[in-house]
């Protein structure tokens, strides 16, 4: 049974997204040497520069562009380090393309400089818990704002993770980070949820937040999830004895459409995946079925 999507309206810019009708794609780009599934990739600004743009013509309706890795016992970057790698992409993709650009980032200050690049909304994993003047700055720049559940930090996060109770306690996390960017001004329409899939989770926990996405909704805000190669997909897929499977493998990228197309069945709002082209195809199919939207 799928579940009823709330419908809801995000201004980002001179942009403005419509989340329900279908289900909306955040492309990713990592302006990174170390990530998980793609690090090293489109460390250039060349090549991220190009990478987005391709994302775009693929059919993405937001880009997202990262220069820390949040990948499981990943080590922080500094401020400078992160703004020289994402500044010049987003300085690069502000006159080229049409949709929203979003800058995936814990500190404030290079939000800030993003949005005055050329980002109009700020993805930030920690939900405002490594950075307290980021609810602040979302403000300030008036744009929208992610806030995305994790357990410890990334540096921690993958050590014996245990909750009460799973979902009761995300929701719980995400409630008092929409209490917390709405004290500092944010604009109560303008955040989205993420629970959080492979961040401090184990495989259970991420199969268990899937099944029940629906539940979400009764925070009243649109949700995002990015189950793109994460290790659940390849733990589930990974046959015994055999070595770690690729994130790049054909594999790899068949087990992240079917938990993308489980998702958008449970009314998610948008997806945050690497592979925009697979993720079309499933989403034009998913909400075909689910909503009658014939792309």
């Amino acid at each position: 049974m799928t579940a009823p999507i709330p419908i809801a309206t995000i201004t980002c810019g001179a942009r403005t997204l419509e989340l329900g009708p279908r289900t909306l794609i955040m492309g990713i780009v990592n302006v990174t040497p170390d990530s998980f599934s793609d690090g090293g990739h489109f460390f250039s600004r060349e090549r991220a520069v190009a990478q987005a743009i391709q994302l775009v013509e693929e059919g993405a309706d937001i880009l997202d562009i990262g220069g820390e890795s949040t990948r499981p016992f990943s080590d922080a970057v500094s401020e400078s380090e992160e703004l020289d790698r994402v500044l010049p992409v987003i300085e690069g993709l502000s006159s080229r393309v049409s949709v929203p650009i979003s800058i995936d980032t814990t500190k404030a200050s290079v939000a800030r400089q993003a949005v005055a690049a050329g980002a109009t909304l700020i993805n930030d994993v920690s939900a405002l818990r490594m950075d307290p003047q980021m609810a602040a700055t979302a403000a300030q720049c008036r744009v929208p704002l992610i806030l995305m559940h994790m357990k410890g930090t990334p540096k921690t996060m993958q050590v014996d993770p245990v909750y009460e109770d799973l979902i009761a306690d995300i929701k719980a996390f995400l409630a008092n980070a929409v209490h917390m960017a709405v004290k500092a001004g944010v604009d109560r329409s303008a955040i989205i949820l993420d629970p959080g899939i492979g961040f401090g989770k184990t495989i259970h926990h991420n199969l268990k937040i899937i099944r029940n996405l629906g539940r979400f909704h009764d925070l009243h805000a649109p949700l995002l999830i990015g189950p793109s190669r994460k290790m659940f997909i390849r733990q589930l897929l990974k046959k015994p004895g055999a070595k770690e499977m690729d994130p790049l493998g054909t594999e790899v990228a068949r087990g992240t459409q079917a938990a993308v197309a489980a998702a958008a069945m449970q009314g998610v709002h948008m997806v945050r995946v690497h592979d925009v082209a697979r993720t079309r195809i499933t989403l034009a199919i998913v909400n075909a079925i689910t909503s009658g939207v014939i792309p």
